[in-house]
């Protein structure tokens, strides 16, 4: 009977921990996770802090599903090493566990900002539930509310706290939000929606000094002016936690380096989720993509050749969503390239803009704001590498041509369902 260890309770290492069982009925099954709460969406938490949804919501699996699918848990224990020769995890206080096959899905941790001041209380990341509640508890004291960081994270952030009326300021270095995800075109409609809904937006400055006594209550700019906030989100992305794999000398970049079959270079060890470099079908190379649905399939994969069934992960689609006020944007693929050899085709107006990226007449990635029905057909396009000349010159009017591009699609593959593809948007809605 195989011992199986997965280091993580979240999205991958959940998904991997029910297929195990579902294929397994007998393996030993253990998780380890530094929460004593787990199997909720963290994805979800700035919808809990808008009061969109209550706790009940966050929830993915039955508070039952561990004891049903008898599986052990070792909760509110960090795991801090791994000896893959005698195929063992090490965990605070120095309990071991053994493995025979060991998947590594410790997700990423909010990076934080190094300036004075950045540990009085009022500033936050916001990763898991603890920190939405504390927040919660505290917001009928403030008034201004200060997020860093222009980017998904941090905008979500402001969306949250700007839907409970407080007065929310949004600090970016960068010249315009979303930066590293859309171009100027598509971020000036944002920015715009946002604003009309009273989130101020400062470009081009970043916190020099957090001021106040025990709790903040003024952040100090880089301009040398001050602003008044009793709140501050720390909005700047999340880095994958790759200690452990790396202590353990498993080959790590970015992230973990992984093979098709989401095998680390220990052939007893695997990763999965946003920790793990797999492979992105738009750049024909290994990334993070960090986004749920790809975390709960590589764990279904992981967990496949766990069990020795060999099953090849085909790749992921980096996609984003969001919805600010019921403005609507989805970026796919690769929205800003660098180098040589890609073609741009947008198309912009006040309240919408339209962006797709081509490469050899494929299109490797795409920008929709305001109007996004056809995002699900792109995205077939992009995963199916379909040539689109014929197309091309379609593709941002105002009146999307289903007819004249399905057939395109259904061309290059007989079992191609529009509505499928439609599911797979939705679920990287925000």
């Amino acid at each position: 009977m195989a011992d199986h260890v997965i280091i993580g309770a979240s999205a991958a290492g959940v998904a991997a921990a029910e297929t195990l069982r579902k294929n397994d009925k007998k393996a030993s099954i253990t998780i380890i996770s530094d929460e004593k709460l787990t199997l909720y969406s963290r994805c979800l938490l700035t919808y809990l802090i808008a009061g969109a949804i209550d706790e009940e919501k966050l929830i993915f699996k039955g508070k039952d599903f561990y004891e049903k699918n008898n599986i052990k848990t070792l909760l509110g224990k960090k795991a801090i090493s791994i000896d893959p020769k005698k195929k063992a995890v090490t965990l605070e206080g120095g309990t071991t566990v053994s493995y025979d096959k060991l998947l590594i899905a410790t997700g990423a941790t909010p990076k934080s900002v190094n300036i004075p001041g950045v540990d009085k209380k009022g500033i936050f990341t916001i990763r898991k539930i603890d920190e939405a509640r504390t927040i919660i508890g505290m917001l009928d004291g403030v008034k201004e509310v200060a997020v860093l960081g222009g980017g998904l994270i941090g905008l979500r952030d402001a969306y949250a706290l700007g839907k409970k009326g407080k007065d929310v300021f949004v600090i970016v270095k960068s010249p315009h939000i979303l930066s590293q995800m859309v171009d100027k075109g598509a971020s000036g409609v944002i920015a715009s929606t946002l604003e009309k809904n009273g989130i101020k937006i400062m470009t081009g400055l970043a916190a020099k000094e957090f001021l106040g006594g025990d709790s903040v209550n003024e952040i100090l700019l880089d301009d040398g002016k001050k602003l008044k906030c009793q709140l501050v989100i720390i909005g700047k992305g999340v880095k994958p936690n790759t200690d452990i794999a790396s202590s353990a000398g498993l080959k790590v970049e970015d992230g973990i380096k992984v093979d098709k079959f989401l095998k680390t270079s220990d052939k007893n060890i695997f990763a999965a989720g946003d920790v793990a470099e797999t492979y992105d079908v738009a750049r024909q190379a290994n990334r993070i993509n960090a986004l749920w649905p790809c975390a709960v399939e590589q764990g279904n994969i992981a967990a496949l050749n766990m069990l020795g069934k060999e099953a090849a992960y085909d790749g992921s689609l980096s996609m984003n969503s969001v919805d600010f006020f019921g403005l609507r944007c989805i970026s796919m693929g690769i929205t800003k390239p660098k180098e040589e050899g890609y073609e741009i085709i947008s198309k912009s107006s006040e309240h919408s803009y339209k962006k797709f990226v081509l490469r050899n007449n494929k299109i490797v990635g795409m920008v929709l704001v305001g109007d996004i029905k056809c995002a699900g057909v792109v995205s077939a396009l992009i995963k199916k590498g379909i040539d689109v000349s014929s197309v091309k010159h379609i593709l941002c009017e105002t009146k999307f041509d289903y007819a004249k591009i399905m057939p395109l699609v259904k061309k290059f593959s007989d079992k191609f369902k529009e509505e499928e593809y439609q599911d797979t948007i939705a679920s990287y809605k925000p």
